[in-house]
């Protein structure tokens, strides 16, 4: 089990998003009112690239270690700031194999399709952040560090302060890949 800690949302295409006491997600959309709530792709570079290809990334979900991990270093991001829609402590993220349903509050799943790939617009928000939202394992393999993205499924308010559980896929386990 896991929590929320923060909610966050931006009706535009702006890096970060502002922190809200509640968001409501739509099933098979992502986050009411967010710029990148849509069937289809809505991140910018995506779009360019292909309009039609389904939006994997509907909702972005970071846990607040690697923000804790990010201000020790003296780098003083807040959640949201990131360009997270969820953010989450007690579960880690980045481990959960692709098609992991996370249920979150009292109704909403959404359904884990991968990794967000860290962009330029990270170090433009803070000189030098790109640079620890990667890292590389012991067998020299990229780790990204950023969070992960994730369809919705059933739809629901979500708040600071709900419950995450989470729900694994068939075996076998597909690790996460970027979307």
């Amino acid at each position: 089990m896991g929590t929320i800690t923060a909610v966050s949302r931006s009706g535009g295409h702006s890096f970060s998003k502002s922190n809200e006491s509640a968001v409501h997600l739509l099933a098979g959309l992502g986050v009411d009112g967010d710029a990148h709530q849509g069937v289809t792709a809505r991140h910018r570079y995506r779009m360019r690239r292909d309009p039609t290809q389904p939006n994997l990334r509907q909702v972005h979900l970071m846990h607040a270690e690697f923000l804790d991990e990010l201000n020790s270093l003296g780098f003083e991001v807040q959640a949201g700031q990131l360009g997270e829609n969820i953010t989450t402590r007690g579960i880690d993220l980045l481990a959960l194999p692709t098609g992991t349903r996370l249920h979150l509050g009292a109704r909403a799943v959404v359904e884990v399709t991968g990794l967000r790939n860290p962009c330029k617009q990270i170090e433009a928000f803070r000189a030098g952040l790109l640079s620890h939202t990667v890292d590389r394992d012991v067998n020299g393999t990229i780790v990204r560090k950023s969070g992960i993205m994730s369809i919705v499924l059933e739809g629901g308010d979500v708040r600071p302060g709900d419950a995450i559980s989470l729900e694994l896929p068939p075996e076998p386990h597909r690790p996460l890949a970027p979307v």
